[in-house]
């Protein structure tokens, strides 16, 4: 038996939320019921895992989404063992495959019928387990460097919404936290938990090796919308603006890293620059910090000459300069966004959905 103290035991006024007209089911105390659709992913180029969650109860992200750099991503759902989580995590750092992974956390587990989890490791391994009492509809999906699980759902469209659109970003250069999020959205889109008048929340979660996160746990993402109207929305909203991605404001001239994001997707598309062979990356902070108690100096000569080179890339990349606002509106004209009192070189929403639209759908370069 799992001991009682390490599952879930709160919120089950959550599921009742906005007066359901029936008194919610017998339950044991130490289990909360989170119907719901998740992804767990990863992505190979960069390393990243991933795993990104919505329901129609409150706090999601608290029990279901798991992750660990170097490791992989775990989510725990249904009638939900928040430990399994952990030991998910534990049992792929420790080699075992996930589906045998699956295996030895349910073995034991009287309740496993009523259980979905999912698990992927960082070869692109992939399993999940859908209890056949999980509420209906139930199942999941699996396919490259992914996992789709989903219960209460209004059919299993839902399932193939997200699954699909993970497939169909596989390679363009979206970050994997976007096309978690997105996918949710597609899934969200098809109708998703079919329960109505609850509470509803959304979370994601991204650990990356190569990003200290806090404290060295290597998240690079965590955000959590706890209860909204429209909680996948109000995710992708956080992640647009907190990450000063493309989109998250309205600019027409200004310097920043969404500039640079505009200014790589114009150069992709033949708007801006053709002649530039390849899109260049910032330079790379790569200065020791011991350096600045052992040799100050050469501490200082080589921050300087990092500045220096820092501010002759952000002039010629990080500036909305008339070159870019020229090629803006080269593509706006090409799109038929040319609009009467529009400023010069306007970025909207509008600008911004057109050109993501056309900058991931481009054919996409062959493998070496």
């Amino acid at each position: 038996m799992i001991p009682r103290s390490l599952i879930l035991g709160a919120a089950w006024a959550a599921l009742i939320g906005l007066g359901a007209a029936t008194p919610a089911p017998a339950h044991p105390t130490d289990e909360t019921l989170f119907a719901t659709f998740s992804i767990c992913a990863i992505d190979p180029a960069t390393g990243e895992s991933g795993a990104a969650v919505t329901t129609r109860v409150a706090f999601v992200g608290r029990a279901v989404p798991w992750v660990e750099a170097g490791v992989g991503a775990a989510a725990t759902q249904s009638w939900t063992v928040v430990e399994y989580g952990r030991r998910g995590l534990d049992l792929l750092k420790d080699g075992v495959p996930p589906a045998e992974a699956i295996r030895r956390l349910l073995a034991d587990d009287v309740g496993a019928d009523r259980r979905q989890l999912g698990l992927i490791n960082m070869k692109g391994e992939a399993a999940a387990f859908t209890g056949a009492a999980c509420g209906a509809w139930a199942g999941d999906r699996q396919g490259k460097n992914y996992t789709v699980q989903a219960n209460i759902m209004v059919g299993p469209e839902v399932v193939a919404a997200v699954a699909d659109f993970f497939e169909q970003t596989e390679g363009t250069g979206m970050p994997l936290a976007e096309r978690l999020i997105l996918a949710l959205e597609a899934g969200q889109a098809r109708g998703g938990d079919k329960r109505w008048g609850l509470f509803q929340s959304a979370a994601v979660k991204v650990a990356d090796p190569n990003h200290p996160g806090r404290g060295g746990d290597h998240i690079s993402l965590a955000i959590e919308v706890g209860e909204h109207p429209e909680p996948v929305q109000e995710l992708k909203r956080i992640y647009y603006r907190t990450s000063g991605r493309l989109g998250w404001r309205e600019f027409s001239e200004i310097r920043g890293s969404d500039v640079i994001e505009l200014k790589r997707m114009l150069h992709a598309l033949g708007f801006w620059r053709k002649e530039l062979a390849a899109f260049p990356d910032p330079p790379q902070y790569d200065i020791p910090e011991s350096l600045r108690t052992s040799d100050p100096k050469a501490y200082e000569e080589r921050l300087a000459a990092f500045r220096a080179r820092r501010e002759a890339f952000d002039t010629a990349f990080a500036l909305y300069d008339d070159e870019a606002m020229e090629a803006v509106d080269a593509f706006r004209k090409a799109r038929g966004l040319e609009y009467e009192g529009n400023a010069r070189g306007l970025v909207d929403r509008r600008l911004v959905e057109a050109l993501r639209q056309a900058y991931y759908s481009r054919p996409k370069p062959p493998l070496p």
